[in-house]
């Protein structure tokens, strides 16, 4: 990028594989569900690339009208290692330590289920950062739907615009920004010329959250 963007008010920032990394337990915990729907398990590079839906948007899909029971399988799976396999990005903490220290107002507005994700940041100590932490079910609709975005806004007492970024690693996330009126923010995805991006391109990308804390020294 040729100019630094400018500072927003708010960032409203995605959780898995933006801030954490989780995909070898999401990986191993629906291969454990594949199998038992008996379904073809899916190579790490697949559930990578299909991933982006909560559960309850995808498993419907997935599994017709068995998807509640693999919605149990699923988390039961998932709850066994969650939290001790648990993994910040690297420089992740640096970074919502340089926007804290600048006092940016931060969200987070995942499709991870609402008590896995709180979980979760209250284990890593990051609660704190964020006015609210939005997960699936705990909107009417979840991400990229308006409706989970503005219950993450609601403890600003703003609306949905460009003063907002929306940072992520996929396509959803994207979406939810443009859907919005919002700032698409890409992180950590060298490829953001991919298809994946031709509907809801990122208006500004970052490789590394270091990236994102030597953009906040110069604020």
């Amino acid at each position: 990028m040729n100019a630094d963007p400018a500072r927003p008010s708010v960032i409203v920032f995605d959780w898995d594989n933006t801030l954490v990394d989780t995909w070898p337990t999401i990986h191993e915990a629906l291969s454990v569900t594949l199998r038992a729907m008996d379904h073809e398990p899916w190579t790490f590079e697949q559930t990578k690339a299909r991933v982006r839906q909560s559960l309850r948007d995808s498993f419907p899909v997935l599994f017709g009208d068995r998807w509640t029971e693999a919605r149990d399988i699923f988390y039961e799976a998932f709850e066994r290692n969650h939290i001790e396999r648990l993994a910040p990005i690297p420089g992740a903490a640096e970074m919502l330590a340089a926007l804290t220290a600048v006092d940016m107002e931060m969200a987070i507005l995942s499709n991870k289920t609402g008590r896995y994700l709180r979980d979760e940041a209250e284990h890593l100590g990051w609660s704190g950062n964020f006015a609210a932490l939005v997960g699936a079910g705990d909107a009417q609709q979840d991400k990229p739907a308006r409706q989970a975005l503005e219950l993450a806004l609601d403890p600003f007492g703003c609306n949905a615009g460009k003063d907002v970024w929306i940072v992520g690693d996929s396509g959803i996330d994207m979406e939810a920004a443009h859907r919005a009126g919002c700032v698409a923010v890409l992180i950590h995805r060298e490829d953001h010329d991919a298809e994946e991006f031709r509907d809801w391109p990122p208006e500004f990308v970052f490789n590394s959250c270091n990236n994102v804390t030597e953009l906040v020294a110069r604020w």
